[in-house]
């Protein structure tokens, strides 16, 4: 199994947004491990595997209390940095045994999102420069859960030859099939990937988006991957316009991931954000109905599939996928 490799433990994953993680424990599953995560008293967030380490409840069942969070079960409590600060059944005073303590995992709150590496970090949080410039603002989307594998979904995300085919219902133009010479290379702040020129429909809600009227618009585009699962996806219109695409996989497990994008943009702030992402929203579920019609895992031998020259980022993303996990 995919999620089963020791390499992929050391890297980070968005399994949520920050503003999901409020007054109550939050659940979720990584890797095929669960976890739950919750805000100490000063709002930091600390995750841990969601077991209590007395009977094993899970712990993301119990409640959150100043920053503490409590297992239903016998109501052993876990404070900052999830040390055992009390276990009722032994009254007030006694010793806590380190056996009762959790052992907490890595977490961070960056782009609005919730961020988990289940052992000693090997890889980096990618880096969206947008973040610390003020001419831009940052729209979050919400995290779905897609019955596809997060490695359907990278290989996707960087290929833009499925355009004309998946995309017929928003931006894709069915007559602009064939795909020029691409160059794979190393683009800005630690992104891998390639730069290249299309046209996209602007008919069907997406002048919202462009700025733009007009049936056809043209779009100067650079597509990126980070490992494992992260791509980011810049456009570039002739206005002068940026919408930067942030698009996070994270395997659940081998054949179920989360998803969510985050947009940043240049723009005058004028167009609400609902109406901004209503649009990306639309080609995600396009994606979607397409990937979970194709089942398993993309296989990393580049032997396995059929592959031609417009899929050359995706295969050298395979590749370097397969290098970090035998390294």
């Amino acid at each position: 199994m995919l999620v089963e490799h020791e390499a992929l433990r050391h890297q980070w994953y968005v399994v949520a947004e920050g503003v999901d993680v409020t007054d109550a424990p939050l659940g979720v599953r990584l890797l095929g491990a669960d976890y739950v995560i919750w805000r100490s008293a000063a709002g930091e967030l600390v995750a841990a595997p969601d077991r209590c380490p007395h009977r094993e409840s899970p712990l993301s069942i119990g409640t959150v209390n100043d920053g503490c969070l409590t297992c239903p079960y016998h109501g052993w409590t876990f404070g900052d940095g999830g040390k055992c600060v009390e276990i009722p059944s032994s009254g007030k005073g006694r010793p806590i045994a380190p056996a009762a303590h959790l052992q907490t995992i890595h977490v961070e709150e960056r782009y609005g999102l919730v961020w988990l590496c289940p052992d000693e970090p090997h890889g980096t949080i990618p880096l969206m420069s947008a973040e610390d410039d003020s001419a831009y603002r940052r729209i979050n989307s919400g995290v779905e859960t897609w019955a596809t594998s997060a490695t359907r979904m990278t290989d996707n995300f960087m290929d833009f030859s499925h355009f004309p085919w998946v995309h017929v219902g928003t931006f894709g133009i069915q007559d602009k099939t064939e795909i020029p010479t691409l160059h794979v290379e190393a683009l800005d702040d630690g992104w891998f990937g390639y730069q290249y020129e299309v046209d996209a429909r602007n008919d069907t809600g997406g002048t919202a988006v462009s700025g733009q009227e007009g049936d056809v618009v043209h779009r100067r585009m650079s597509t990126g991957f980070h490992l494992p699962f992260v791509v980011r996806s810049t456009i570039h219109y002739e206005t002068g316009l940026d919408h930067l695409l942030l698009l996070c996989a994270t395997p659940v497990d081998d054949t179920t991931s989360y998803f969510t994008f985050v947009v940043w943009r240049n723009d005058d702030f004028a167009t609400p954000a609902q109406e901004i992402i209503e649009f990306d929203r639309a080609i995600g579920a396009e994606d979607k109905v397409m990937l979970e019609r194709v089942p398993g895992v993309l296989p990393l031998d580049q032997q396995a599939t059929a592959s031609v020259q417009s899929d050359k980022p995706s295969v050298e993303w395979r590749r370097q996928l397969a290098a970090l996990i035998n390294s």
